[in-house]
C-alpha cells in the first residue's frame, strides 16, 4: 500500500494550522475539541464521571453517544497513561462516535482494555474502576481556549498483579486483535549500546522460570502468544507506540528474545507469525496535576479523578504491516479516518519527530533548569534558548533526515517553538529531564554520531549532552539540591562527581560523564565531539547556563568564527 491518508475522513472542531501541504492536509489538528461555554450556568456541585452520570453532565461537555455497552475490545493496551488516553484512546472514541453508521459500527469491535502491570498502576485501576473507564480529555490552545471531551473508548481495565491469569485469558481471546504498549524508552531491555535484550533484571528472571505466574509485560504477552498457539488462534498484533526509532523492530527483538530463552519453539513462531508494525506518534501531554481536576470540575463542572490534558496538535503515523487474522476480516480500526497517516514507511516521520522535537526538549530541560525555569513554556519563550533550540534543529538535527513526505521541514521547526511555548500546556521542566539515560542515546546521541561520520559540526548536540552532565551533578546554579530522576540516576552522578573541580584547582576526569559507552558510544574518544562538549561544560561552570545557550545563538545567528564561550 502507498502512503495515503482518506478523502473521506471525519470532519471535526478545528483551529490548528497544519504544516503540510494542501494535497496532503495530515497531520490532523485536534479531533476532540469541543468549545467552551462560559456563560452555561454549571451544576452547584460537579457531577461524578460515571456511565450512569453521563446524560448529568453540563451542555458543552461532549460525551460518548454511542453505546458503550456495544462496544467490546478488540485491543488490549499496557501502560494506560495520559499519552494513550489522549492519544490512540482518543483516535478510537472518535471512531466510535461518528455520525456514519457504518464506521462507528465497524469501531465498536475496537475497543479498549487497559493493562497495568508496575504498583503505580494500581491507582489507574481505581480510578478507570470508579468512572466505569471514562474520563475527560481537555486541550488547552496557546490563546487560552479550553476544549473538553469525555473519553469511552476504554471498556475495561485490568490490573495484572490482581490477576495474572485474567489477564493472559483476555491475551488469548480471538476478538483480540491488537496488543499495543506505552511502556516508555526504557520498558524493552534493550542494552543501549548493543541493542541487544537483556534478560538480567529480577523480575524478567522470574518470568523465564517455565513454572512462574508471569508479572512482566514480556512474560503477560508472551503467555497470551502462547495460549493462542496451542489453541490455533492468529496472533495479534503488537503495536508500540513509544518514543522509540523503529519501536516495532525493538519491540519484535525484545519479545522474541523474551520467548526464545523461555521456549525456543515459540520464539521461533513468534518471529515468523507476529507483526511489529512501526509508528511514530506525537502529542505533548503533561502529568495531570491537582490543579487540573480542579480545572475540570469547576470550568466543566465534572468531578474526575484522573482527567488528561494536552495541547490541541496531534499526530499518529502508522506501517500498514498489521496482521489478517481472517480474510475479509479487518485488521486494525480505520483510524486514517481520523487524520493518522498509514504508510509503508515510517522511519523519516520517526526520525523528524524524535531528532526535532524530542531531542529540542532534552535541550530545554537541563538548560532550562539551570536557568532557574520550572515551567517548559517559560523556559521556550526566553529567545535566546528559543533561538539555540532552532538553531539546533536547522543546523544540526536537519541534515540527518531523509525528506518527509508531505511535510514542510522549515514549517515544522517553528511550529515546534510555538508548541513549546504553549502557556496553557504547563508542562514541566523536571518530566522532560526524567529518565535522560533512556532518551540522550536514542534521540540525540545518533545524530552526533550521523554528523561526526559525514565531517559536519556537532557544537550543539555536545553543549546539550554538557548540560545534562551539568543537571546530573546534582545541584543547580543557586546552590539548590537538584532531583535526579532516572534509574541510573547513581551512576550519572558519581560520573559527574569526576568533572567538578576539586580545591587544589585540578579536575580529576573532564570526560567522566561522557566515558559510559552504553550510553554515548565511542564519542569520548572523538575530538569532533570532545572539544565542543568541554567548552559548553567550562562555560556552564564559569558563566551559567544562560550565558552559555546565549553565547551559542549569538554564534549561530551570526555565523561567526567560533562560539564566544
Amino acid at each position: 500500500m502507498t502512503d495515503s491518508t482518506s478523502q473521506n475522513k471525519l470532519t471535526f472542531q478545528s483551529e490548528q494550522t497544519s504544516h503540510t501541504s494542501q494535497s496532503e492536509q495530515t497531520p490532523e489538528s485536534d479531533p476532540t475539541s469541543v468549545s467552551e461555554h462560559p456563560t452555561e450556568p454549571r451544576p452547584s456541585a460537579p457531577v461524578p464521571l460515571r456511565g450512569d452520570r453521563l446524560a448529568d453532565l453540563p451542555p458543552g461537555v461532549d460525551r460518548p453517544e454511542y453505546d458503550r455497552a456495544a462496544v467490546t475490545a478488540g485491543i488490549v493496551h499496557f501502560g494506560v497513561g495520559g499519552f494513550h488516553r489522549a492519544h490512540q484512546a482518543m483516535y478510537t472514541d472518535v471512531l466510535l462516535a461518528s455520525d456514519d453508521a457504518q464506521v462507528a459500527g465497524a469501531a465498536a469491535g475496537w475497543g479498549i482494555c487497559g493493562v497495568g502491570v508496575m504498583p503505580s498502576d494500581a491507582a489507574m485501576r481505581d480510578v478507570m474502576r470508579a468512572q466505569d473507564g471514562l474520563y475527560t480529555l481537555v486541550t488547552k490552545a496557546p490563546d487560552g481556549a479550553l476544549h473538553a471531551r469525555v473519553i469511552g473508548s476504554i471498556v475495561d481495565y485490568r490490573y495484572a498483579p490482581d490477576d495474572p491469569q485474567a489477564v493472559i485469558a483476555k491475551l488469548a481471546d480471538p476478538a483480540v486483535r491488537i496488543v499495543s504498549l506505552t511502556v516508555t524508552e526504557g520498558g524493552y531491555s534493550l542494552n543501549q549500546l548493543t541493542g541487544e535484550f537483556d534478560p538480567s533484571p529480577a523480575d524478567i528472571q522470574a518470568d523465564l522460570n517455565a513454572d512462574a505466574l508471569p508479572r512482566t509485560t514480556f512474560g503477560l504477552i508472551t503467555a497470551g502468544l502462547r495460549l493462542r498457539r496451542e489453541r490455533g488462534v492468529p496472533p495479534f498484533t503488537v503495536l508500540s507506540c513509544d518514543n522509540l526509532q523503529g519501536n516495532g523492530d525493538l519491540a519484535r527483538k525484545a519479545f522474541t528474545s523474551f520467548a526464545t530463552l523461555l521456549d525456543p519453539e515459540l520464539g521461533q513462531w513468534m518471529r515468523q507469525q507476529v507483526h511489529f508494525p512501526n509508528c511514530m506518534v506525537d502529542r505533548i501531554t503533561p502529568a495531570t496535576t491537582d490543579a487540573d481536576r480542579q480545572l475540570v470540575a469547576e470550568r466543566f463542572g465534572i468531578d474526575d479523578g484522573w482527567p488528561v490534558v494536552c495541547e490541541p496538535f496531534t499526530q499518529w503515523v502508522l506501517q500498514d504491516d498489521f496482521a489478517v487474522a481472517e480474510p475479509d476480516a479487518p485488521s486494525r480500526p480505520q483510524w486514517e479516518l481520523t487524520g493518522a497517516q498509514i504508510v509503508d514507511d515510517v522511519e523519516p516521520y520517526e526520525l523528524m519527530k524524535l531528532r526535532l522535537l524530542n531531542a529540542s526538549h532534552q535541550g530545554i530541560a537541563y538548560f532550562g533548569h539551570l536557568a532557574g525555569y520550572r515551567l517548559v513554556h517559560e523556559a521556550a519563550t526566553d529567545p535566546d534558548l528559543a533561538a539555540f533550540l532552532l538553531s539546533y534543529m536547522v543546523n544540526e538535527a536537519s541534515p540527518t533526515l531523509a525528506p518527509v513526505p508531505g511535510v514542510d521541514l522549515d514549517a515544522y521547526r517553528k511550529e515546534l517553538i510555538e508548541r513549546f511555548g504553549n502557556p496553557g500546556v504547563r508542562d514541566t521542566v523536571a518530566r522532560l529531564a526524567a529518565e535522560s539515560s533512556d532518551r540522550i542515546p536514542k534521540w540525540l546521541v545518533p545524530v552526533i554520531s550521523e554528523n561526526i561520520a559525514a565531517g559536519r559540526d556537532v557544537t550543539l548536540s555536545a553543549a546539550i549532552c554538557a548540560s545534562w552532565a551539568r543537571y546530573a551533578e546534582g545541584v543547580d546554579e543557586q546552590g539548590k539540591p537538584i532531583d535526579v530522576v532516572d534509574r541510573y540516576a547513581d551512576e550519572r552522578r558519581a560520573a559527574a562527581a569526576g568533572q567538578l573541580r576539586r580545591q587544589d584547582g585540578t579536575v580529576a576526569d573532564p570526560l567522566a560523564f561522557v566515558r559510559n559507552r552504553d550510553f554515548f558510544g565511542d564519542l569520548a574518544d572523538q575530538p569532533e565531539f570532545t572539544e565542543p562538549y568541554l567548552a559548553a561544560l567550562e562555560s556552564l561552570h564559569r558563566n551559567g547556563s544562560k550565558a552559555t545557550y546565549a553565547a551559542l545563538a549569538r554564534h549561530y545567528a551570526h555565523r561567526c568564527a567560533a562560539p564566544q564561550l
